[in-house]
This record gives C-alpha cells, structure tokens and sequence, in this order.
C-alpha cells in the first residue's frame, strides 16, 4: 500500500478559485493516496496598503471576518475543525450564493460543532498578526505577489514542491481529479517549471 501524502491547502474562506481548488482535493484524497490539511490565509492582510481596483478594495473591505474567525477556530480546537468548518462556510457561500455575515457565520460554525462566539472574532483585530504569520508561511516558497489556492507539497527528495493553483472550473470530479493531481505533481515537481497559463474562457462555478 502507498504511504498517503499529505499536501497542505492555503485558502482563504472567500476566495472562490481556493474554494474549487479545495473542493478538487477532496476528489483527490477518494483516488489517490492524499490527504489534505487545511491552512488560514487571508486575502485582506495580504492587500492591505497595496493598490487595487476600487471594486476589490471594497470587496476585500467586507470581507475580513471569515479567515479571523477560522483561525480563532484553529487556535481554540484544533486543525482538524478548519476542514469542516471551510466546508460548512464555502458551501453556504460559494454554492448557495448566501452573504458574508454574521448569521452565515455562525450557521457554519453550529454545523461544524463549534461555537457560536467564534463569529466574534470576524470584527477583532486580534488574530491579524497570526494571519499574517499564516500568509507568509504559505507565500515564502512561492512568491509573494500570488495568492490562493497556495499548495505545498512534499517533494521525493524531503523538499517542499510549493506553487500557486491550479486555478480550474468547474471541480474536476472522480478519476478527473486524479488524472489532474497527477499532471500537476509531474509538471510542479520538474526543476525549472514556473507557468502553463490560458484565458479564463468561463465563467466560476464549483
């Protein structure tokens, strides 16, 4: 039996590229012999005091509190709960088209078995430090004008075979997802390799 791989998912909550991005990996993990584990990162640390379009900015603005309260839920329960509570929150977000709130919060939390007062942290500062922390650690090895879907995976020698993506749409499902995963692994894990890129042609659907 193969050892199990364990890659590591840098997502921010309400990024929808990372959503599908993790969404394909636990495709993955039912073909392959992968595991995910799940990291905070957040899109609004990451562009703070940068020049964006004026539409991101006020998009970003709004959207602070999710990565606070995951990585409040992290640091009060555990790793483990990040990937039930991602699933619990993206799937109301990036599915059902819900909104960005407290109340969306919380729901995802109950579902998750954690409690409601985590959604608390959405408006503190107090774990900004610690994201920014999280965002470097994800960033470091890959650079740092990319973002999410940042995935780290271990290399055959003991490195870190770390980039940005894949950006895919729709998730690629069963067998589809392996076939990907493995084309990934061969072209990330060949020294040198930095981009295969086309236009996005299609709209974001998960």
């Amino acid at each position: 039996m193969n050892e199990v791989k364990t890659v590591d998912l840098w997502f921010d909550p309400v990024c929808p590229w990372a959503w599908i991005g993790s969404r394909w990996l636990l495709e993955v993990e039912q073909v392959r012999e992968v595991r995910t584990r799940f990291h905070v990162f957040s899109l609004a640390v990451h562009n703070e005091g940068r020049e964006v379009d004026a539409w991101y900015r006020t998009w970003l603005d709004e959207r602070w509190g999710p990565a606070r309260v995951a990585l409040a839920a992290e640091r009060a329960h555990g790793n483990e709960v990040l990937r039930d509570f991602y699933t619990a929150f993206g799937t109301r977000v990036h599915r059902d088209q819900a909104p960005v709130d407290r109340t969306t919060l919380e729901a995802a939390l109950a579902e998750a078995g954690l409690p409601a007062a985590l959604a608390d942290a959405a408006g503190s500062t107090e774990f900004d430090a610690d994201l920014l922390k999280s965002n470097r650690a994800a960033l470091d090895p890959i650079g740092e004008d990319l973002g999410v879907p940042a995935l780290h995976l271990p290399g055959e020698d003991g490195s870190v075979n770390a980039f940005f993506g894949p950006v895919v749409s729709p998730v690629p499902r069963g067998e589809d997802a392996g076939r990907l995963w493995d084309g990934v692994v061969l072209v990330t894990g060949t020294e040198g390799f930095f981009e295969l890129k086309r236009g996005r042609g299609r709209p974001v659907t998960s």
